[in-house]
C-alpha cells in the first residue's frame, strides 16, 4: 500500500544561522514519503546563500525565493506549490524529532481524522525546557470540540504542530487577512479546524521551539502584539457559525483581559496609557456579555471598566491566589 505524501512547508525569513539544523531534522524524518518546500520570504541576511548551498547537496529540498510578504503569504505560497495529500508546517529556526510526522500520520489514519496534532517543548535561552500539553494521552475532537479547544488553549494554536488533510485548504487564501502579523496561526487554524470533521491530539512533544533573541516572545510589548490577537478574535466572531458565537466571544473577552493586564503590569506601564484606553473601550463594549466569564475574570473586567486604577493591585492578588491553588 502506497503511503500518502506529506508536504512540509518551511517559511524562512532571516533564518540563516539556524536553517541547516532545522532542515537536517526534517531530512531525518522516519516517514518515507515526505516533500520539503522552503519559502524564502525576501530575507535580507544570508538565507538565500544558505538555501542554495543546501539544495545543491540535497536536491530533494525545493526552495522558492519570493519578495517579502509576511509569514502567512509564505505559507500560502508553499501550500500552492505542494504535491502532498497532507500539509505540515515548520519554522526555519526550530527542530523536530525523527518520528514526528510518522506518528502524526499514524494517528490520522488510525482515527480517520482530518487533522492530527501534538504538543511541543520550549527551549529557553537559559537552558530551561518547558513541555507544553504533555499528557501522553490521545484526545479525539469532533469539529466543535476541536474549535473550542483551540480557542481555550486546551491544545496549542501553532500551525507547526499539526498535520492537515490538503483538502481543508480550499478557499483559505481568499479568507486570510495578510495584514495580521501576530496570532495569524489562530486565524488560519480556525478556518482549517472548522472544515475538519474530526481531529486527533496526542500529548507528546516532538516539536522543539527554540527561543532566541529576536523571537516574538522576547520582543516586548508592540502594537501588533497587543491588538492583532484582539482583531483575530473579532474577525472570527464576525465569521463563525452561530453555534460558536459564545465560545468566540468568550475567547475575545479573555484576550482583552490578558492584553490589559500586559499593559497594566509592564515595568514601563506609564507609556502605554493610550493602548490601555483602547483595550478598555473594547472591553466596555462587551459588558453585557460578562456573564460568559469566570467569576474571577468578571470581577477583573468590572474593575477595568469601573475603576482601572485599582486593577494593578487586584490583578497581582488574583495571580498570587491562582498560583497558590495550582501548587495544592
Amino acid at each position: 500500500m502506497k503511503l500518502e505524501k506529506i508536504t512540509v512547508v518551511v517559511p524562512a525569513y532571516n533564518n540563516a544561522p539556524w536553517l541547516v539544523r532545522s532542515l537536517d531534522s526534517l531530512l531525518a524524518q522516519t516517514y518515507p514519503n515526505l516533500e520539503i518546500i522552503v519559502v524564502n520570504d525576501g530575507s535580507t541576511d544570508d538565507t538565500k546563500t544558505v538555501l542554495d548551498a543546501y539544495t545543491a547537496q540535497h536536491p530533494s529540498v525545493k526552495v522558492i525565493h519570493k519578495e517579502n510578504g509576511g509569514v502567512t503569504s509564505a505559507r500560502l505560497r508553499g501550500v500552492a506549490e505542494a504535491s502532498g495529500e497532507w500539509i505540515g508546517f515548520m519554522d526555519g529556526d526550530d527542530i523536530i524529532e525523527p518520528q514526528m510526522y510518522a506518528r502524526l500520520m499514524e494517528n490520522a489514519c488510525a482515527y480517520d481524522a482530518d487533522i492530527s496534532h501534538c504538543g511541543h517543548q520550549v527551549h529557553f535561552l537559559d537552558g530551561r525546557i518547558e513541555y507544553v500539553h504533555k499528557t501522553d494521552e490521545i484526545r479525539l475532537q469532533e469539529r466543535k470540540k476541536g474549535l473550542q479547544d483551540l480557542l481555550e488553549n486546551e491544545v496549542e494554536g501553532s500551525l507547526c504542530l499539526k498535520l492537515y488533510r490538503r483538502a481543508l485548504f480550499a478557499g483559505l487564501e481568499a479568507w486570510m487577512d495578510l495584514s495580521v502579523k501576530n496570532n495569524e496561526d489562530l486565524l488560519m487554524n480556525y478556518y482549517l479546524f472548522s472544515r475538519a470533521k474530526k481531529s486527533v491530539f496526542e500529548g507528546v512533544c516532538p516539536y522543539h521551539y527554540m527561543l532566541r533573541k529576536g523571537s516574538a516572545s522576547y520582543n516586548g510589548i508592540t502594537e501588533h502584539g497587543i491588538f492583532d490577537p484582539i482583531r483575530v478574535r473579532s474577525l472570527l466572531l464576525e465569521d463563525c457559525d452561530q453555534d460558536m458565537k459564545e465560545d468566540v466571544r468568550h475567547a475575545l473577552m479573555r484576550n482583552l483581559l490578558f492584553a490589559y493586564a500586559q499593559l497594566a503590569v509592564a515595568p514601563d506601564w506609564k507609556q502605554y496609557g493610550e493602548f490601555r484606553q483602547q483595550v478598555r473601550s473594547q472591553l466596555q463594549a462587551e459588558r453585557k456579555n460578562f456573564y460568559l466569564l469566570s467569576v474571577r475574570n468578571r470581577i477583573l473586567a468590572e474593575m477595568i471598566c469601573r475603576a482601572p486604577w485599582s486593577f494593578h493591585v487586584a490583578y497581582r492578588i488574583f495571580v498570587a491566589l491562582f498560583q497558590r491553588e495550582e501548587q495544592h
